[in-house]
């Protein structure tokens, strides 16, 4: 289990085991995220990554830049905190 931090709100959630990616955690928890595809290759659920690592589920087909990360196809490693 993590904790997701948002920074816009300050808001934190729990992203469990449960949650195949962080999408659906954010998703589960009623936190709106634009996204188009769920596979990673659209990059509409772009985000910055402000501490913490992730795991990749599957590898990103958009183009991220450096500090970013796809919702879509990642789960928190431990607690983070996304600009959100």
């Amino acid at each position: 289990m993590s904790r997701v931090t948002l920074r816009l709100t300050g808001t934190e959630l729990l992203c469990q085991e449960e949650h195949p990616s962080l999408l659906i955690a954010l998703e589960s928890h009623r936190i709106a995220v634009e996204y188009q595809c769920r596979e990673g290759y659209c990059g509409s659920c772009r985000c910055r990554l402000v501490t913490g690592q992730v795991d990749w589920i599957t590898e990103p087909l958009a183009f991220i830049n450096e500090g970013e990360i796809l919702p879509c196809c990642c789960r928190a490693k431990g607690d983070i905190e996304i600009e959100m």
